[in-house]
């Protein structure tokens, strides 16, 4: 038999530096707090800030010692190791994340010197390679031995790679440093780091800002500032006065849709410092790009002029963000940098509409898809420009799913969401999940969450219908479901048709691309990322979760609230939670029905009741007539108590076996308590 090969789209080169651009802005802006927080810090009580104060500044002496400050060990090991924690745990979770700050440490006492590019080596490269390692065991280690072999192999990985950052990383980066240090001394001292403009600024327009501001401007920028106590380097691509001047002479010489939207989008950007607000405008007539490189290049001298510059990165590019960081002694300057590069930008932007002949109205909202489609997603603020029509269409081309997302291409990250992320979401996940693999998508990753825990990473959002207007503000960007039978909604067969339609030849793009290289970006919540491989396979040294005594083959109970307390009383009877759980698993059902679907329900605590749980662990409870549950008959209540995924499996073969009408009729018609263990494919001695 033939096997049709789906080729597989070329990926453009703005595509990969993009994704590289993603990859290095999301080891940074995680923790882009804790450099505000040096930097208000650093303005306040250094030798030369607002309020002096040597113990905290880290100059003069007390008692004969030399102040060391907060200042210094803050930059030269807090964020570094935050920054190489947070590389190594995007690649491999919190134990990647771990090995990335050891190795970080290698580079941070080998160069002497703030590492932050050697943090964005060593953080990543300790994440994968630890990764690697565990899956040359994966599988193989005796049952009860998990933990020292877990241990001691991050330990000593970690102590290598911390050995080669510090004599074979931390040279290299020195050197790469004070060389990428020399070139900017180079372009200042000649009164050329305004020509920087002439690619930040088309750069900014398609989105590959991050590699530039956040893999180069950043790093470099905080050297310097350690320096010189600010840098110019902060205010080259956050600067807001280019886009302020094209969106300012919109509202003066646009026209239709392009001229009504820009008022909003300009108190967006100088504001709220979303800059992306303006790139529309831009692409709409690519001609005013000279308008912001025009501006950019009069901001950046400006500040090269007046020697102004920011203490800390000023993130997002808000005036106020900015104004908050400008050193002691800049903020004139700074000042005159966003006020001449608004002018300078208004200035050509104006001259170009009105010698330029353009249906401002009509392009619109094209320009807008076409910035969505660069970026490979849904922007938060598009409604801006497009108007609320926009969304409206978008929910009602969904064919009655939630709405709020549009696919700009391949599916690739799916999630399952409820409020504590431990029940019924795994359940639902592992059902889907089998039935894309079904389909011919293995690669396709669905996983569960709580809705605390979502972030907007995922290309499609499936909640119950009572949760879905509380996981979209968190999720703008995805492909919204609601369901309401989470063992055999018909939604699951629209999602695999979703899948089958965007991830086959003719549905992918570019566009679709750079959107999987986002469900990529940011820190996905280890609950979920866990969730996947816990639902394949049998985790080792799981025995104990669903065991012969916390299953009963008549329960007691005649009403719903009962059924939870006996599902309950099982789980506090192995030890596996305290009294307050039980008490959460009431508020739970109270908030949104467990009801599963196929007369199963699954009672379990509130996301706030993990405090609550003292080990993993899963009860099953039979009432063969039935009892009724918000209107809906259920024969077996499984409650669910778990920690660290160590259930996942558990609910994994639950889920399989209620999926199953034949099955469900073995587990309706079994006798004894073993042979309901061996339906979930776990049989105790």
């Amino acid at each position: 038999m033939a096997t049709e090969t789906v080729a597989k789209p070329r990926t453009s080169a703005r595509v990969h530096v993009q994704k590289f651009g993603t990859f290095l802005s999301g080891m940074i802006m995680p923790n882009i707090g804790a450099f505000i927080a040096w930097g208000i810090i650093t303005a306040l009580f250094i030798e030369k800030g607002w309020l002096p104060v040597p113990q905290l500044g880290g100059f003069g002496e007390t008692g004969g010692k030399p102040n060391i400050g907060l200042v210094g060990p803050m930059i030269t090991y807090l964020l570094p190791l935050l920054i190489g924690y947070t590389g190594g745990k995007n690649v491999y979770d919190v134990r990647g994340g771990v090995v990335g700050a050891i190795g970080t440490m290698g580079v941070i006492v080998g160069a002497g010197i703030p590492m932050f590019i050697g943090a964005m080596i060593m953080g990543p490269l300790g994440g994968w390679t630890m990764k690697k390692i565990d899956m040359l065991w994966d599988g193989k280690i005796r049952p009860g031995f998990e933990m020292l072999v877990n241990n001691f192999s991050a330990g000593i990985w970690g102590a290598l790679l911390a050995m080669l950052g510090f004599f074979g990383i931390s040279p290299l980066v020195t050197a790469f440093s004070s060389g990428a240090g020399d070139v900017v001394k180079f372009l200042v001292n000649n009164g050329l780091l305004p020509l920087t403009s002439i690619f930040i600024e088309p750069a900014k327009v398609l989105f590959l800002n991050n590699a530039i501001n956040h893999g180069v401007l950043t790093p470099l920028g905080v050297q310097q500032s350690l320096d010189q106590g600010k840098s110019i380097l902060f205010l080259l691509e956050a600067n807001p006065g280019p886009g302020l001047g094209i969106l300012l002479a919109y509202m003066f010489f646009g026209r239709g849709a392009a001229k009504a939207s820009a008022p909003g989008a300009a108190i967006i950007h100088f504001l709220g410092g979303i800059h992306e607000i303006y790139f529309p405008y831009v692409l709409m007539r690519p001609l005013l790009i000279l308008a912001a490189i025009a501006g950019g290049m009069t901001g950046i001298a400006t500040l090269a002029i007046t020697g102004a510059g920011l203490v800390a990165p000023a993130a997002p590019g808000s005036i106020l963000a900015v104004l908050a960081q400008t050193s002691r002694d800049s903020y004139l300057g700074v000042i005159l940098s966003v006020v001449l590069a608004t002018t300078a930008s208004f200035l050509v932007a104006s001259v170009i509409m009105k010698t330029t002949k353009h249906s401002d109205e009509t392009d619109l909202g094209d320009a807008t898809a076409r910035m969505e489609a660069m970026k490979g997603k849904k922007s938060s603020v598009s409604s801006t420009l497009t108007g609320a029509g926009a969304g409206a269409s978008a929910g009602a081309a969904s064919g009655g799913r939630g709405g709020v997302g549009v696919l700009a291409g391949p599916v690739r990250n799916i999630v399952f969401a409820c409020d504590a992320g431990m029940g019924s979401s795994a359940m639902g996940a592992s059902v889907l999940r089998n039935k894309i693999k079904a389909a011919g998508f293995p690669d396709v990753k669905v996983t569960n969450a709580s809705i605390a825990s979502l972030s907007d990473t995922y290309d499609v959002v499936i909640t119950h219908q009572d949760l879905t207007e509380r996981a979209k503000p968190a999720t703008s960007s995805a492909v919204h479901y609601s369901v309401d039978n989470f063992m055999s909604s018909p939604r699951y067969d629209e999602i695999v048709e979703l899948v089958r339609e965007s991830n086959t030849e003719g549905g992918t793009s570019d566009a679709g691309t750079a959107h999987g290289a986002h469900a990529a970006e940011a820190p996905v919540d280890a609950a979920p990322a866990a969730a996947g491989a816990a639902a394949a396979a049998p985790a080792a040294g799981s025995s104990d979760i669903l065991a012969r005594e916390s299953v009963v083959m008549r329960g007691s109970a005649t009403t719903r609230d009962a059924a939870i307390d006996e599902a309950g009383r099982l789980l506090l009877a192995r030890g596996a939670v305290d009294e307050g759980y039980i008490a959460a698993m009431h508020e739970r059902e109270e908030s949104v029905s467990t009801y599963m679907g196929s007369f199963l329900a699954i009672p379990h605590g509130t996301n706030a009741a993990k405090d609550h749980i003292r080990k993993s662990a899963v009860s099953v409870i039979r009432y063969p007539e039935g009892i009724d549950w918000n209107g809906k008959q259920v024969k077996f209540v499984v409650g669910v108590a778990g920690i660290n995924n160590e259930h996942l499996h558990i609910l994994s073969s639950i889920a399989k076996v209620f999926t199953n009408k034949e099955q469900v009729a073995r587990l309706e018609a079994a006798t004894s308590e073993d042979e309901v263990l061996e339906l979930f494919g776990k049989v105790n001695a």
